[in-house]
């Protein structure tokens, strides 16, 4: 028995198995090329729209360090996205006055815009696809 099949084997994976993780990986890659296309089409990058959906998320009173946990990427990374929203008219900074060094950051009506824009027909998306994903995480839970 070679040693990859001995360690599917070993973890409890069947073919079966394998076909529905890759079918669940499929339904989630078709909301994020949907939602890719959908970004495009408001005119925004994947990335400045999921910057706008966590800042949106957070009320408004999102920091730069609040955006990097939410996204998962480096503080030095986003402060550069954080750079280029401002740039893009999508976002302000917004000192707050208790803290001078506490900057958070607020949507403009641009980033509101383009927040609705692409966080409507992602839900509408989704809406379609979740009875494709109830299917498959049943599935896998058997």
């Amino acid at each position: 028995m070679s040693r990859q099949r001995s360690r599917s084997v070993e973890l409890g994976l069947s073919p079966e198995d394998y076909r529905l993780l890759a079918h669940f990986r499929h339904v989630l890659r078709q909301f994020f090329a949907f939602s890719e296309a959908a970004a495009k089409a408001a005119g925004v990058t994947v990335q400045q729209h999921q910057a706008v959906l966590s800042i949106k998320a957070f009320e408004g009173r999102a920091t730069v360090g609040d955006l990097a946990r939410d996204l998962m990427i480096k503080h030095h990374s986003a402060v550069g996205l954080a750079n280029r929203l401002v740039r893009a008219g999508l976002v302000t900074r917004h000192h707050d006055p208790a803290d001078r060094r506490r900057v958070t950051l607020a949507l403009t009506p641009q980033g509101e815009a383009a927040l609705c824009a692409v966080s409507g027909a992602n839900r509408q998306e989704l809406r379609r696809l979740v009875p494709l994903l109830k299917a498959a995480v049943a599935q896998l839970e058997r």
